[in-house]
This record gives C-alpha cells, sequence and structure tokens, in this order.
C-alpha cells in the first residue's frame, strides 16, 4: 500500500456515529442530509427507467438530454454556459476528485480555504499534491475570509485553488467583491480554480436564488471548473449523481478520466437528474424554505445558551458553533451521543482550525426535533 493512503486519518464524523450504532434514541444530526426522502417525482423517474430496461452503458459524459437540460438550469442562475461545457459524475464527490485529478500531480501545490470537508483536502494529498491550507477567521463567531492572506498564499507556483462556499461546515459564503478579487488574482498567476458551489441554491438571503458563483463572472476560457451535486439541492445523497463545468479546453480530457474512473453515471439515476431539473422550479424554493425555518430554530436556541459562541449562516444547511470549555471536539462529540443522546459532527473533522468546533446538520423535516437536540444539549452542560 503506498504510505499516503496509510497515513490518512479515518473520518471522524464517522467515529462518533460508530459510537451511537444500535442506539434508537439518539439524535442523528451528524452527517450532512436531510431526512426527508428523495421526492417521489424523482424516485418515479427512475422506475420508470429501470422499468424500461435503462441498464446499460452511457456517454461518458452524460446524456445528451441532461447535459442540456443542465445547461438551461445554470442558465437560469447564471451566465450562459453550454452543454459541451458539462460533464456528468457519479456525484459531487466524484465531480472534485476528477477535477483534482486533471489539475494536480505528484509535487504540484494545492491551496485550499478551510476548514472545510475532509474530502476535498484529502484528494490532492492522494494525487501526491501538497496542500498548503488558509484559514477563515473567526469574527464575532462568524467565519470570514482574510483575503490578504488568501492572496499571498497564491502564486504562480499554486496548481489549484480549491474553494468551498457556501462552505461545510461553516455556513461562510463567498461575496461577489471577494470572487471577483480572486478570479483576477488568479489569471495573474495562472491557477486554477476548483469551486466547490454544491450548496449554493441552500441560501437564505432575502431574494436571491442562490448564492454568488464564479460563473457569474468568468469567462468561458477562465481556468475555472465548478463542481455540483443533486445531493443537497435534490434531496438525492444517496443517488450519487454531480456534473462539473469546465473551459472547454478541459472536456476532452475530463471525458477520458470519467471514463478511467466510472465508465459514466448509470442511466436511470440520469433520468432521475432530469426529473429533478425539469421539477426545480417548484421544488427547490420550498426545500429552501424549510431549511430556513429549521436554521431559524435551532440558531436562536443555540445562541441563548450561556458559553455558546455561534453565527447564524447565510447559506449551507449547519450551525458551526463551540461550547467554551470543550476544547476536544471528538472527546466531547462522543460525550454527546453515549451520555446526552445527541450525534452531532466533531469539528476535528474538518481540520485542526476548526478543533474544538462542533456542526450540527439542521435539515429536518421536524423542526421539533432540533428543539428537542437543544434540550439535551442543555441537560448535558447542566443548564
Amino acid at each position: 500500500m503506498r504510505q499516503v493512503i496509510d497515513q490518512l486519518p479515518g473520518s471522524k464524523i464517522r467515529e462518533v456515529a460508530n459510537a451511537g450504532l444500535g442506539r434508537s434514541d439518539v439524535l442523528p444530526f451528524w452527517f450532512g442530509e436531510s431526512d426527508e426522502p428523495t421526492p417521489g417525482f424523482i424516485r418515479d423517474a427512475a422506475i420508470r427507467s429501470l422499468n424500461e430496461g435503462e441498464t446499460f452503458y452511457a456517454h461518458n459524459l452524460g446524456l445528451p438530454e441532461l447535459r442540456d437540460a443542465l445547461s438551461r438550469y445554470i442558465g437560469t442562475l447564471h451566465r450562459p454556459v453550454s452543454a459541451e461545457r458539462i460533464a456528468v459524475t457519479s456525484s459531487g464527490v466524484n465531480a472534485l476528485m476528477l477535477a483534482m485529478q486533471a489539475l494536480a500531480g505528484a509535487g504540484d501545490e494545492v491551496v485550499a480555504v478551510v476548514p472545510v470537508w475532509p474530502n476535498l483536502t484529502a484528494q490532492p494529498v492522494i494525487l501526491g499534491a501538497r496542500v498548503k491550507r488558509v484559514s477563515l477567521q473567526v469574527r464575532g463567531g462568524a467565519w470570514q475570509l482574510d483575503m490578504a492572506a488568501l492572496l499571498a498564499a497564491v502564486t504562480p507556483k499554486t496548481n489549484v485553488l480549491l474553494v468551498n462556499a457556501p462552505n461545510n461546515p461553516t455556513g461562510w459564503t463567498l461575496t461577489r467583491a471577494e470572487q471577483e478579487t480572486i478570479l483576477a488574482h488568479c489569471r495573474r498567476t495562472g491557477t486554477w480554480i476548483v469551486a466547490d458551489e454544491v450548496y449554493e441554491r441552500v441560501y437564505f438571503k432575502p431574494g436571491a436564488s442562490c448564492a454568488p458563483s464564479f460563473l457569474d463572472i468568468a469567462e468561458p476560457d477562465d481556468r475555472l471548473v465548478v463542481a455540483h451535486s443533486f445531493s443537497k439541492s435534490f434531496l438525492m445523497t444517496g443517488w450519487r449523481l454531480g456534473w462539473l463545468v469546465m473551459p472547454p479546453v478541459l472536456v476532452p480530457a475530463m471525458g477520458k478520466l470519467v471514463e478511467f474512473n466510472t465508465s459514466c453515471a448509470p442511466v436511470f439515476v440520469q433520468r432521475a437528474g432530469l426529473a429533478a431539473l425539469a421539477g426545480a422550479a417548484d421544488f427547490v424554493p420550498g426545500l429552501v424554505q424549510r431549511l430556513q425555518h429549521c436554521r431559524d430554530t435551532l440558531l436562536p436556541q443555540l445562541a441563548a445558551l450561556p458559553g455558546v459562541q455561534v453565527a447564524t449562516p447565510d447559506g449551507g444547511m449547519y450551525a458551526f458553533f463551540r461550547v467554551e470549555g470543550q476544547d476536544d471536539s471528538l472527546v466531547f462529540a462522543k460525550r454527546l451521543v453515549i451520555e446526552a443522546g445527541l450525534g452531532l459532527a466533531p469539528g476535528a473533522a474538518f481540520g485542526d482550525e476548526a478543533e474544538g468546533w462542533l456542526r450540527w446538520c439542521f435539515a429536518s423535516n421536524d423542526p421539533k426535533r432540533l428543539t428537542l437536540g437543544v434540550e439535551r444539549l442543555k441537560r448535558f452542560l447542566g443548564l
């Protein structure tokens, strides 16, 4: 086995979840998914496809009709993107890995804005690249970008800048001005931007249908790859379907990489994706409204607890908070599972920068469960 693989840390979120295995009394808010099932109109499309015998290979880059539908969907939110610039992938994390395989290899430098979902920073390490971490800074409980530190870190030696916004776990979201500054800087240094914008629709600013995207300001030939997923906005975490938007120069190579990784996404899953996009205008706004209600149920209750530091996120589906005196997040999270029946993700899972913090996924179809979770936390803390 390669040493770098042997040295990869195991998932601390899974480690906490394993501590609660077999316990029906635990409230599980540790994973990044809603407890609502995929809508019936999406499931029905996959069932029809299977019943019609669509169990064969598809084009490496995806069904032409799905790429066309994605092009139209993106065009309703951002600048027009041609279908030829889109690749359908077997999940959002597969999209990110494909992008990294195309752009970074042994000895290359990747700069990552952290804390972040650990898979993103593990991928370049697996490929032999060096990861330079630039941490968000906490001000008033909210995480914010130190732009000067980021620009200093990204040099002509930097192959890839990896940025996830809205961010998992912190909820931090890039502003349009920050995106413009980053894009201009990376044009000067020749650095590729890999933007994980999976949570763009889970955005709560009034009047906004999505978070700011690099697609709003970039030209087709810019060194920009945007990764997306059907998981969060369409409640399709288990389906494993995503997509990439890239400049035309990268498309032939991406087709090869898809072939060598998965060959293609399953046709029946792509049919489900087509149904999701067809119903997006009716479904997604309601989902976001429900998630906002969950956020606005949980966050004030957490903020009211003595010794708790938390800020209300503009995007994503997580409350990221810390409790005074609880500096070992893994130990704290395990104790909460075992002693309080409350399942949260430890901040340490997202990097040393988030040690001492906890992530609470508030995507619940019953907000009363969130209140019950706060009550369990209060009892555990003796409040």
